[in-house]
């Protein structure tokens, strides 16, 4: 059952005459970039990988177009098509107002995500390229949080349907919880083939607090107190989580594992554990020495640390931010700051941002990375609020209503209405050619804080 599609009009942006004018990407975008940036990340995309990845990189792409083009995808190849089109012309306009609305829309797609499976998960995406269906299997991490994405959906609403499938979610991740108290990598599997992941505990230990706050259920705070233990027996004595998981590049150190450090500093909270606060403090300071004097982050990519998606920056962000709001420590937050300020010429003024960034933030890709931008819009927010800045907020604002433009409003292909694409275009670097569930939870969570604001 989902929420609130039938009762919803949600009216598209109006745009431009699609048609690809002269020139290349670069100008078409408005973006400024540099045409030695743009030559580097082209030498960088032959560089990167050998023979055999570029073939399978090749083949991939080969068979996703293939897919496309096939029986049942043309509703969705239509939808690409015009995503395209508008990425190519730059001509996406941004939109203002609607904030409830697409709130709505996007927890009416998380509702669908997590009804697919039948688990109580939710799906880790809707790929029609990829699988069958196009719906993956259920996705421990990333229901973790959503968990606190749709708490506060419901409190501020006031939807206790929706508050009941958060909690629905949170026990199915008790149910799937290693004995060891670890959360697994990788989508739900059997319990001999999980392995465990530190980034993940963490989500999902997020999601926990989140549902003992709202229950004051013991059981979720007892399954958080063993992800927490098993987290603070992760860290090393240099601030680091050791346990990367095997879906991740083994290059150790993984500065976005710092946003585990907020949820273990909830958790110590609600426990009244100190110890859980201490690694949360331990974790962030580590976190910040990867900091660069202009607020870049070393070690802090899923796949290329040398040039990090925005998604990981954001992760990055608001880890060390949300432990500097709950702690006190400004040193925290003067580090959010850093990278914040760094960010804010990047975005263009319509709120398109580039999804990748080199040492000197330079784009280090042509595409956009929509789920860092939600997470962006999430930092700036709370940097608005704890500084008493404007121009955080009004940065956030900017983001936000170009990612309702861009959010699948209507559309033939019933399972993209109301989500949020991984990249724009969708067939862009990040998760391509689908729709993650963690680009929809960040979506909203910056429209909530745009409702919240009562700004555009």
């Amino acid at each position: 059952m989902v929420l609130c599609t039938r009762h919803v009009e949600c009216r598209e942006a109006p745009h431009e005459d699609p048609g690809i004018r002269s020139g290349d990407m670069i100008s078409l975008q408005k973006n400024s970039m540099r045409i030695s940036t743009a030559a580097q990340i082209v030498a960088d995309r032959f560089r990167s990988g050998g023979i055999r990845q570029h073939y399978w990189s090749l083949n991939g792409a080969r068979v996703r177009y293939s897919r496309l083009l096939g029986a049942g995808k043309q509703a969705f190849a239509r939808h690409a098509w015009k995503d395209l089109s508008l990425f190519l012309s730059g001509s996406v306009q941004p939109i203002k107002g609607q904030t409830e609305e697409r709130a709505k829309l996007a927890v009416d797609w998380i509702c669908r995500a997590q009804d697919v499976n039948g688990d109580g998960g939710v799906a880790h995406g809707y790929f029609p390229c990829e699988a069958e269906i196009g719906w993956n299997r259920s996705y421990p991490e990333t229901t973790g949080y959503i968990i606190t994405s749709l708490l506060d959906f419901a409190r501020r609403y006031s939807a206790p349907s929706i508050q009941e499938r958060a909690l629905q979610m949170a026990r199915w991740e008790i149910s799937i919880q290693m004995r060891n108290g670890a959360v697994q990598g990788g989508m739900v599997c059997a319990p001999e083939q999980q392995s465990p992941c530190a980034f993940n505990t963490g989500m999902v230990l997020d999601g926990w607090c989140s549902a003992y706050r709202a229950s004051q259920d013991p059981a979720f705070l007892r399954a958080a107190v063993n992800a927490g233990t098993w987290l603070v027996n992760d860290l090393a004595q240099d601030g680091f989580f050791r346990t990367n998981g095997r879906f991740v590049t083994n290059t150790g150190v993984k500065v976005y594992n710092v946003l585990c450090a907020w949820a273990l500093f909830r958790l110590g909270e609600h426990a009244r554990d100190e110890k859980f606060k201490q690694a949360a403090i331990l974790a962030t300071e580590a976190a910040i020495r990867q900091q660069q004097p202009n607020g870049w982050f070393a070690n802090n990519c899923l796949t290329r640390p040398q040039a990090p998606l925005l998604h990981t920056i954001g992760y990055a962000m608001q880890g060390i931010f949300e432990v500097g709001r709950l702690s006190g420590r400004e040193d925290f937050i003067a580090a959010a700051k850093r990278s914040a300020e760094a960010l804010l010429p990047r975005i263009n003024p319509t709120g398109f941002i580039h999804g990748r960034f080199y040492p000197d933030w330079e784009p280090a890709t042509f595409s956009s990375c929509l789920t860092g931008s939600a997470q962006l819009a999430v930092v700036l927010y709370g940097l608005s609020e704890v500084c008493d800045s404007p121009q955080y907020a009004e940065a956030a604002d900017t983001l936000m209503n170009y990612l309702k433009a861009l959010q699948a409003c209507q559309s033939e292909d019933p399972s993209i209405v109301g989500a949020l694409a991984g990249s724009f275009p969708i067939f862009g670097e990040y998760m391509i050619g689908g729709y993650p569930n963690w680009a929809t939870k960040y979506l909203l969570d910056g429209l909530l804080l745009q409702d919240q604001r009562g700004s555009s």
